[in-house]
């Protein structure tokens, strides 16, 4: 493997699993520390209202520089009951980093079918959404290096 892919990969690891480098591309704040079992909050702020809205989160796996994951969106208050899990997966290539995100658990979550439906088609658009930030942010701060 080639020192700059090596290093590529690990600007990538560092940008989806440490709080400084999330908020930059997907929440406007997140507080975590990037360890297996580690709790932490994710913030988005409307712009509008003001409001903030308070995700709960818990790490799951930190396992440099190829894999970072962590549950959300807890069915019960704080993090309790059935979550969802996002996972990040990076693997060095010629050309850079390949990230595969995935975010499983819908099923598990109890929803009755249309409420499932709902919340994965608002997941999908907002993945759809932030992920090319999340290139793009990578992108600038390999060029800046």
């Amino acid at each position: 493997m080639q020192p700059n892919v090596a290093r590529h990969t690990s600007v990538v690891f560092e940008v989806v699993s440490r709080p400084e480098h999330m908020r930059e591309w997907w929440p406007d704040d997140a507080r975590f520390e990037s360890a297996a079992g580690a709790p932490g909050e994710l913030f988005w702020r409307d712009g509008t209202t003001g409001e903030t809205m308070t995700v709960a989160l818990t790490v799951v796996e930190v396992d440099p520089p190829s894999r970072f994951s962590f549950r959300w969106c807890y069915t019960d208050a704080g993090r309790g009951g059935d979550s969802l899990l996002v996972t990040f997966d990076l693997a060095p290539t010629e050309q850079g980093t390949r990230v595969r995100m995935t975010e499983t658990g819908f099923r598990e979550m109890g929803w009755e079918i249309a409420v499932l439906e709902e919340h994965y088609r608002d997941h999908a658009t907002a993945w759809d959404h932030y992920i090319p930030r999340l290139g793009a942010y990578i992108a600038r701060l390999v060029s800046a290096s």
